[in-house]
């Protein structure tokens, strides 16, 4: 796996000064935050090595399409949870946690969603709950969108801030943090299973 990773990390330093490659980010920062598994940090963080001065530009693709694309995981939840939906929260192991979920969702739900977008939390379980429970799409929206947008470009800014000496870490503990993302990402689907307990 890791050597899979530093492949794939390899392979984005070499394609991110390519002329398709922001609309590579911005597909795959569409499709996680309704079905894609891989967030859009592994593409985004290579691409803004290669050029600092860009980090800032991929921080807000990222923000804006992943906005995009949680408007669709809310429409699989809204329109088409019994026919996809349902199956995304079971590919994720999380058919019993949602049902819970749903109950206390709304109240909280502006903070979760903002949560979500910052955090290793799976963003789009939480797009599709969102649908489900009809929650208010400009609410919806605009903690999608800050929650995302805090995210990106604080990554965008340490990039832009430190730039070779992160990279020079990146490249040295690649292995561990390999590792960490991973654990952080799985971490993140047994903290709402544990919430909503």
């Amino acid at each position: 796996m890791i050597r899979y990773v530093r492949k794939l990390y390899d392979w984005t330093l070499r394609i991110a000064a390519h002329r398709h490659a922001t609309w590579g980010l911005a597909g795959i920062s569409f499709a996680e935050s309704s079905v894609f598994p891989i967030p859009p940090d592994v593409v985004m963080i290579p691409m803004a090595l290669a050029n600092r001065a860009r980090a800032f530009f991929y921080a807000g693709v990222c923000s804006l399409f992943s906005t995009l694309g949680g408007l669709v995981g809310y429409a699989i939840g809204f329109f088409l949870y019994e026919t996809i939906g349902q199956s995304i929260i079971d590919f994720y192991g999380m058919a019993e946690a949602f049902e819970k979920f749903q109950g206390q969702y709304n109240e909280w739900g502006g903070w979760i969603v903002f949560g979500a977008g910052l955090t290793p939390i799976p963003y789009k379980v939480i797009t599709i709950a969102s649908g489900v429970t009809q929650m208010n799409i400009p609410i919806f929206i605009v903690t999608s969108f800050f929650g995302r947008a805090m995210r990106f470009y604080l990554v965008a800014a340490l990039i832009w801030k430190f730039g070779k000496p992160i990279q020079d870490f990146i490249e040295k503990y690649m292995g561990w943090l390999t590792i960490a993302f991973f654990v952080l990402l799985i971490g993140g689907f047994v903290l709402v299973k544990y919430l909503v307990q």
